[in-house]
């Protein structure tokens, strides 16, 4: 398997993991009768802290994948992984690193950081684009 491909796999499994934590959570939550089954919101708005930034770093994974999911799936439909294997990588990590970073903190710094990982997947996206067109 390329290393696009496994790029494009480990960013579904990562925001199926989210999905997971978020739904076990959810599901204590409804056992232990803190919430009604029905209590919930797409946000967790009504929840803790923690598990609206959940929600919204599992909304970023879903928000991104059309986009960098589908670059590194047409480069493997194509069979252009030589565009997209180098940094396929660096994509995942950037947004491995930046859905941590947002369920950790939301001080300046971390807010930062989150950016800056996101702005290093936009300028790899950005490149791949550039490069399966011309």
């Amino acid at each position: 398997m390329s290393a696009s491909a496994y790029a494009l796999t480990g960013f579904i499994s990562w925001a199926l993991a989210l999905l997971i934590v978020m739904e076990v959570i959810r599901s204590y939550l409804v056992i232990s009768g803190q919430v009604p089954a029905n209590g919930f919101t797409p946000d967790n708005g009504a929840l803790s802290p923690f598990m609206r930034r959940l929600a919204r770093a599992h909304a970023n994974c879903i928000e991104g994948l059309p986009i960098f999911g589908g670059l590194l799936g047409v480069a493997i439909i194509i069979s252009k992984t030589d565009v997209t294997d180098p940094l396929a990588s660096t994509m995942l990590g950037a947004r491995i690193v930046q859905s941590v970073i947002h369920l950790v903190s939301t001080s300046q710094l971390a807010v930062s950081l989150r950016f800056t990982a996101f702005a290093v997947q936009i300028v790899i996206g950005a490149y791949w684009c550039w490069l399966l067109l011309i």
